[in-house]
């Protein structure tokens, strides 16, 4: 009887927002040999949800999307990952193996590595519908047959964020994901990202200097130089007399 009185129901939730919390940073601060490249930076990722870094150079951006990622950690503060969470992460300048002789197909594979023999992943003629259909969102399905050393810098680019998507991940990490990719190129990633959030309800952290993309994609901004000097709404945000505002007190104005 004394069980039943303090034993909450499953379904009871005092933080309604948290049914969809994939990811939440508390306070974090990574430290490089004696300076600060992330300091005390606090967010939340849900699902649906798309999230823009934005900053000047060196500002901590993909160093923060590293933390998320299990690369690095934290030297202060917190990381919460929802259990059983996947994430899909492109870095900036992912290291591709061109001297590989294989194909795209072979390749998007390869780079599943153990995820698909641990997981039941689709094999054989399913495999190659799956990696052709994750290649048509760029309309680069002509792709699948080519070598690594045949492909434009563009075309690898796609490659590299269709393998990221190859793993369903609840959570997509993008570093500048639209180096060399063209202007239509640019407009089918935009169109894809809307349909992984609507569809799929995919959560997405974006970093970019493309503030077009940003304004048209992102759900919330944080305007980040070591720290979050600002953040809100696209709208809010991107407003000229606010982004003069930053960049003034970055450079000390």
């Amino acid at each position: 009887m004394e069980k039943s009185r303090i034993k909450a129901p499953e379904s009871v939730s005092f933080f309604p927002s948290q049914q969809k919390l994939l990811l939440k940073a508390d306070s974090v601060t990574i430290v490089y040999t004696e300076e600060s490249a992330v300091e005390d930076v606090s967010m939340e990722i849900e699902r649906g949800k798309i999230v823009a870094l934005i900053g000047p150079n060196g500002a901590g951006k993909t160093t923060l999307l590293k933390c998320f990622a299990e690369i690095i950690q934290p030297k202060k503060g917190s990381i919460w990952r929802r259990p059983g969470l996947v994430i899909g992460y492109l870095p900036q300048r992912p290291s591709i193996p061109r001297y590989l002789p294989v194909t795209v197909e072979e390749f998007i594979s390869l780079r599943l590595g153990n995820y698909q023999l641990l997981n039941g992943f689709f094999g054989g003629k399913e495999r190659k519908e799956k990696i052709a259909e994750l290649l048509k969102c760029f309309k680069a399905e002509d792709l699948l047959e080519r070598r690594l050393q045949e492909l434009s810098g563009g075309e690898m680019q796609k490659v590299m964020v269709a393998s990221t998507l190859a793993k369903n991940p609840d959570l997509l990490l993008l570093d500048e994901p639209l180096t060399g990719i063209d202007a239509t190129g640019g407009i089918e990633f935009d169109q894809l990202l809307h349909e992984l959030k609507e569809k799929k309800e995919i959560g997405t952290v974006l970093v970019s200097h493309d503030l077009q993309l940003v304004s048209h994609i992102a759900d919330w901004i944080f305007f980040l130089n070591h720290r979050v000097l600002a953040q809100g709404k696209p709208s809010d945000v991107l407003q000229e007399e606010k982004l003069a505002a930053v960049y003034n007190l970055i450079h000390g104005r």
